[in-house]
């Protein structure tokens, strides 16, 4: 049996309060979770469709293969179940292999100790089957083990992704305070914007939101970006699968004529950064970079797009007192300028956000890091962009 081939239970994980998105970006691959949880989705899958997974979700972490599920009581149990298991049939006795873990268990004070005994458990029985041994290490370069270990309950998966999706691979200069690409990802999927109206992004830092708004609406998924996954690193693995998946992704870009999206930013090292950002995503030629206060961004008259903004919000960079005055402006601008488009603030500091004196229609919750946010969404009449006839006032 090859689990190239043979289906099993994946789970597919997230950050938290990604996992609504990342349903959605499966719905849209006509893919329906069998169960939808706060950290991720479960499907059954081969692994060679886990492939697919891990080069087009934008939202994902990793796509875990389950191997074994077992009772656990100690480490000794992890060992006695995984020393059974025909590891000579996965992982290439000279290849590398690393091990990673989720462990909620008494008996454990330290992850790192269940990951040796599930390292041990695979040298070991591989020594024994093959003569030989596999390398290990912490970098998740190869083949990759992965053990859940709740109370008395273990799983053991292979982690065909490696590295998180979660990075998309092109960005080489994060700024200051980077927003994750999977995590822009998923507040552009939560906004109402149709992917061809103009996307408006102030303050764009190096410029994750527009680049990933860019990719979107055309189409472009991360596995364009990346040319190494955990799964290429075990026995039995077809390159064509994954060089059919791969020229699917470039068939499927799509050419959006008229696509605006406008990044704008005070710092010119900010706006420098962002430049180099979008040209190794390779969407540098849709994106109107400009150096400039948020208020002077241009807005396009009658787009009815999507003004985005992730101002600073005290806990990581700038004065919170000094801040409240910039909320309030962000509130005159959109006012002013942004009539009949879709504003969205996202913030960690719901205090601050109550200084831009509109009402949300929707306040939608997201973490970054371990930070509470929400992304506020302002329906902005076109009324508030007229210019006042002769003798009326503002």
């Amino acid at each position: 049996m090859s689990v190239y081939t043979s289906a099993s239970s994946v789970t597919i994980t997230c950050n938290k309060r990604l996992a609504p998105f990342l349903e959605m970006e499966m719905n849209e691959l006509g893919i329906t979770p069998l169960e939808v949880f706060v950290t991720g989705v479960k499907i059954n899958a081969s692994i060679n469709e886990c492939i697919r997974l891990n080069l087009n979700l934008r939202c994902a972490s990793q796509v875990l293969y389950s191997l074994k599920q077992f009772a656990a009581v100690n480490a000794d149990d992890i060992y006695n179940n995984l020393a059974n298991y025909p590891w000579e049939t996965l992982i290439p006795a000279d290849g590398y292999f690393s091990v990673t873990s989720n462990v909620i268990n008494p008996t454990i004070n330290n992850s790192m100790y269940a990951n040796l005994r599930v390292k041990d458990a695979i040298v070991d029985r591989m020594r024994n089957k093959t003569g030989r041994r596999p390398d290990t290490g912490a970098e998740l370069t190869g083949a990759v083990i992965h053990l859940f270990w709740k109370k008395e309950t273990a799983e053991v998966f292979i982690d065909t992704s490696g590295d998180s999706l979660a990075r998309h691979g092109y960005r080489k200069i994060p700024g200051r305070a980077p927003m994750l690409e999977a995590l822009a990802s998923a507040t552009i999927y939560a906004t109402r914007w149709d992917r061809q109206s103009p996307f408006v992004n102030p303050m764009c830092g190096s410029g994750t939101v527009a680049i990933e708004a860019a990719l979107i609406a055309t189409n472009q998924r991360p596995g364009l970006f990346r040319l190494n996954y955990a799964f290429m690193h075990l026995i039995g693995y077809d390159e064509n699968v994954y060089l059919d998946e791969m020229e699917l992704l470039n068939k499927q870009i799509k050419d959006v004529p008229g696509l605006k999206i406008i990044a704008t930013d005070y710092s010119d090292v900010a706006i420098t950064n962002a430049r180099k950002n979008a040209a190794a995503a390779g969407v540098a030629d849709l994106i109107k970079f400009t150096i400039c206060d948020f208020e002077a961004t241009e807005v396009p008259e009658g787009g009815r797009g999507v003004m985005f903004m992730n101002p600073e919000y005290g806990d990581r960079l700038g004065n919170e007192t000094e801040l409240e005055a910039t909320y309030a402006r962000i509130g005159d601008f959109m006012k002013k300028k942004c009539g009949g488009y879709w504003g969205y603030i996202f913030t960690g500091n719901l205090d601050l956000a109550k200084k831009i004196g509109l009402k949300a229609k929707r306040r939608i919750e997201f973490y970054t890091s371990i930070i509470d946010c929400r992304m506020m969404e302002f329906e902005l009449y076109e009324g508030s962009r007229r210019t006042p006839r002769t003798g009326e006032q503002n």
